[in-house]
């Protein structure tokens, strides 16, 4: 639905939304209104219900109205947060389908994909999430196309990962819409000199991460991170990148304090940890998924490393095992 005027974006809230990626979005169309001296962009921010929405932070937004008082806009973005994969609410995704039928465009910010997942709004087409849940999101969704990406725009759907990936993809609007001079404005206007186009990942890459310089090592990491589910053997690892099983045990001793084997399951963990907590899969699925074929042993390494078991990780408080990165 292309308009003459302004183009109206409706922000929906989910609770718990990243601050930070929202307002990363909003404040950009503020800036672009203001440096044109023309009102480009106009907004109005909605909830499920039209009730205040608490943000990650713990500050409540009050939006201007619920989902009924919105027919028609330019384009929709579902702002999400860390347990957006949590519940869901068919009233929205009844909302979003109707929209998108009339020609609104579909977004989601943060993991407000999950929203746009369970409305079937992302089926044949190319999304991102936020890193710490693609995981989740791949195994809940295969035949959802998610990329490790900032952003992606795909036709009339765009996702973010969040954070200050959302600024990159709405100056990417902006410019599509605008012109690339106004984008460059609004960037310098925040002092975000580099504009990021949609292939920058959002992670570095492991060496990078772990400021390595011995590429055997780093090698050996790119290949333990690219295989969590079918784990490889040390042996396996040293054949791979070229060197004997000995001088990679001795690298990670050097560099890490611990084994390949220790290294690889710690990670192996991690990726368990992120599937728990942002994901509905079940115990024993997030454990094959992990590469434990036998799920006392992966109950009894997660108690080890952190203290509780997989089932009790489940069941704690959401702060207990957030993460703050989005």
């Amino acid at each position: 639905m292309d308009q003459t005027g302004p183009k109206s974006i409706c922000f929906s809230l989910v609770p718990e939304f990243s601050m930070l990626a929202f307002t990363a979005v909003l404040e950009p169309l503020r800036a672009a209104n203001e440096l044109s001296q023309k009102t480009l962009f106009a907004w109005r921010v909605v909830s499920a219900d039209g009730s205040p929405v608490m943000s990650s932070n713990g500050l409540r937004i009050t939006p201007e109205g619920n989902i009924d008082n919105v027919e028609n806009c330019w384009a929709v973005f579902v702002c999400g947060g860390r347990n957006s994969h949590l519940g869901r609410d068919r009233r929205v995704e009844r909302w979003l389908r109707r929209l998108q039928f009339n020609g609104v465009r579909v977004g989601a910010i943060s993991d407000g994909a999950y929203v746009l997942a369970r409305a079937g709004l992302l089926d044949g087409y190319l999304c991102t999430i936020h890193w710490n849940c693609i995981d989740g999101f791949s195994e809940t969704y295969p035949n959802i196309e998610v990329s490790e990406k900032i952003y992606q725009i795909d036709r009339n759907r765009y996702t973010c990962a969040g954070g200050t990936a959302s600024m990159d993809m709405v100056l990417k609007i902006i410019e599509q819409e605008h012109g690339r001079n106004l984008a460059m404005a609004v960037a310098e206007h925040f002092m975000h000199i580099d504009i990021r186009e949609e292939q920058a990942d959002q992670r570095k890459p492991a060496g990078a991460r772990h400021d390595l310089r011995n590429e055997t090592l780093v090698k050996a990491l790119e290949l333990i991170e690219a295989n969590l589910e079918e784990t490889l053997s040390v042996a396996e690892i040293s054949k791979q990148v070229g060197v004997s099983a000995r001088q990679i045990e001795r690298l990670f001793s050097a560099f890490f304090g611990c084994t390949p084997s220790q290294y690889y399951r710690r990670l192996r963990l991690r990726r368990a940890r992120h599937l728990l907590t942002s994901s509905n899969l079940s115990v024993t699925e997030i454990g094959v998924a992990c590469g434990f074929s036998s799920m006392s042993h992966f109950s009894k390494c997660y108690r080890d490393l952190y203290g509780v078991s997989p089932r009790r990780e489940r069941s704690r408080p959401p702060e207990a095992h957030r993460d703050i990165s989005r």
